[in-house]
Parts: structure tokens; C-alpha cells; sequence
């Protein structure tokens, strides 16, 4: 493949369901990025939106914004009659609610520059704390995340994107199909196809926390249980004697973290089971039981105002890991039921 231009042509693809509340600022947003306006392409695929959505964004026709209306089908659906308008040698993908820093676009052009990139991996950074119990803990595990995919990118390729902000080239883009996690899909594919999956600091999106906490679970059991099958789809990627070390990445950072719900009672069983073999059993086991009290008072004290309290900031992280696990185990729960959800409503807080 021949060396990308510096600014390549793009097409910002935003699907949309009943937006009325963000899609006008998400459109100034990517309208006033400093990338060459020549060179952008803006696509808004509305998923059967019966509210002010299509109405927004056809007033942006004359800024260049393309409207694709589209049936009722779910997300998967619009994005995959969406992209086949798109004109853009990048394609890059968006969340109606994410809004992105000014050099976000130019970021990730500049990453395109090395022909064996073929997709980019942005950042995601929440900005509010909703004071719910979860949010602290969620917006912690960013971070943390933040930190792996940097260390992954420079060994190679990071292990998936975000659908917040992230980004393919055209010809590497497949339609996805129903019942996935489409960014884990399109990234990985990426990797399928011989390139590179980078993840670049400067391309970022900023977002809000759920919520609430009882929104975030569900979410998040969503996104692991369409994940889980976005992994078995991609199961070939598991194999190292192909892909080497990514293997491994893909294995530990989703596979095995999505099952850490069912190593859990295993290792406090264990513990219990060698308490009286020596001191370090007696203490792991106490800094297991505190670590579970925490989450326990955290679940009693959830909507109260002392989460609020940095003091009390400790009862949130057990909280945020053990609500993590239990969406995994639902999540897991639906891939075996064989329960899918394709569609649904985002619930934007407003």
C-alpha cells in the first residue's frame, strides 16, 4: 500500500437514534476540528429516529453534512448502510455524544501516515463525575486502560478500539454483522488483515459517565455479551503461532477479564481452604474479606451523598470491580442463553 498523504480524506461517521439532545453540538464539534474541510466528510446514519434528529442535522446540509435515513434496524444495521456512502479514504467512528478535541482528526491522520497502520485506537476521557458510585471507579478503569493501550501500541498493536473514537481505512472496512461489539469487530479485523492497530494519546473524546449506576450495568453486560461474540467470530485471532503476541493481549486483556467473575469464588475458596497453612493465608484472606466489605457498604451507601466525599472514595473501587464482574457474568449469561439485543435506546442523560 502506497505512503497515506498527511491529511487524508476522512469520513466522520456518527450513528444516531433519537439524538434531538446532542446532535447539534455534536456536529459543531466535528465541524470546527482543524482538519481541512475539503478533506472531511461528515455522515449522520439516523436509526429510525422519530424524534427532531433528521430535522438537526438537515440543517446542516449546507456545512456539508450528509443525512443517511435509515429504518428502524439497530445500530449495526445503520452503521453498515452508512458506511456504504461514505467517500473517505479513513473512515472514522463516532458516538453522538462523544466530542472530540480540536486535533483529534489531525491526530489520527498523522498515524495513517505509516503504511502498516490500518486502524487507529483513540482515547476516550470522561469529564464529569456524576457522584453516582460507580463513576468514580469506571472513570479509574480509563485510566488504567489508557495506560495498557499505550504500553500495547508500542509492542505492536493495541487490542481493540472504543467506539467512542476510533478509526479504519476504507478498503479494510467489512460490513459487521448483527450481534457484536461493532468497534471490537472492525479494530480487530484490522489486525486479521496484516496491520497495525495504534493507539494515539492526542485523538481524544470526551464523554460523560452513565448516569446511574443501574444504567451503567446494563451497558456494560451488554457490550461484554456482544463482545463475546465478536471474540468468537474473530476466534482465529487467539491463535499465537499466527499473531504472536497479540494473541496473548486479546486472550488476557478481554477473555480472561471478562471470566475473572468465575476465578473469584475460586481463589477466596482456596484461601479459605489454606487459612491455616501460615500468616500470608490469614492475611490475604482479611484483605479479601475487607475488600468485599468495602464493596458491600458501597452497594448499601450507592445513592447516598457520601460517595461524594473523597474520603470515601475507597468504597467505590471495590464497588465499581464487583459491579464490573456481575455485568460480565450477565454478559456471559446472554452469550450462552443465546439472548441478543439489537436494538436499544441510549438514554442520554440531558
Amino acid at each position: 500500500m502506497r505512503k497515506s498523504p498527511a491529511t487524508p480524506s476522512m469520513t466522520l461517521v456518527i450513528i444516531a437514534h433519537n439524538e434531538q439532545d446532542v446532535i447539534a453540538d455534536k456536529l459543531q464539534n466535528a465541524l470546527a476540528q482543524n482538519y481541512p474541510r475539503e478533506k472531511l466528510e461528515v455522515l449522520v446514519g439516523s436509526d429510525g429516529s422519530d424524534d427532531r434528529t433528521n430535522e438537526i442535522v438537515l440543517g446542516f446540509q449546507d456545512q456539508g453534512v450528509r443525512l443517511v435515513a435509515c429504518q428502524r434496524q439497530g445500530k449495526i444495521g445503520t452503521l453498515n448502510e452508512t458506511v456504504s456512502h461514505a467517500q473517505g479514504d479513513i473512515l472514522v467512528f463516532s458516538d453522538a455524544n462523544s466530542m472530540y478535541h480540536e486535533d483529534s482528526l489531525q491526530a489520527i491522520a498523522a498515524c495513517f501516515s505509516d503504511a502498516h497502520v490500518g486502524g487507529v485506537a483513540g482515547d476516550q476521557v470522561y469529564t464529569t463525575d456524576k457522584g453516582n458510585a460507580g463513576s468514580f471507579g469506571e472513570r479509574l478503569f480509563w485510566n488504567f486502560d489508557r495506560l495498557l493501550k499505550t504500553m500495547q501500541s508500542r509492542s505492536g498493536s493495541v487490542t481493540s478500539s472504543t467506539g467512542a473514537i476510533h478509526a479504519v481505512r476504507r478498503e479494510l472496512f467489512e460490513p459487521v454483522p448483527s450481534g457484536v461489539c461493532d468497534d471490537f469487530l472492525i479494530s480487530t479485523r484490522v489486525v486479521a488483515q496484516g496491520y497495525r492497530l495504534v493507539f494515539e494519546p492526542a485523538a481524544i473524546a470526551y464523554e460523560e459517565v452513565a448516569s446511574s449506576d443501574k444504567a451503567e450495568f446494563r451497558r456494560k453486560s451488554r457490550i461484554i455479551a456482544r463482545g463475546i461474540r465478536g471474540l468468537w467470530v474473530m476466534k482465529t485471532l487467539l491463535n499465537p503461532f499466527v499473531y504472536g503476541f497479540y494473541s496473548f493481549q486479546i486472550a488476557s486483556h478481554k477473555l480472561l477479564r471478562w471470566s475473572v467473575i468465575f476465578l473469584l469464588p475460586v481463589i477466596l475458596l482456596l484461601n479459605v481452604a489454606c487459612v491455616g497453612q501460615g500468616v500470608i493465608y490469614q492475611v490475604l484472606l482479611g484483605l479479601q474479606l475487607a475488600f468485599y466489605t468495602l464493596a458491600l457498604i458501597g452497594i448499601l451507601l450507592r445513592n447516598t451523598p457520601i460517595f461524594r466525599n473523597k474520603l470515601a472514595k475507597i468504597m467505590a473501587v471495590p464497588y465499581f470491580f464487583c459491579m464490573a464482574n456481575f455485568s460480565a457474568l450477565s454478559g456471559w449469561y446472554q452469550f450462552i442463553a443465546g439472548r441478543r439485543v439489537d436494538i436499544w435506546n441510549s438514554h442520554r442523560a440531558t
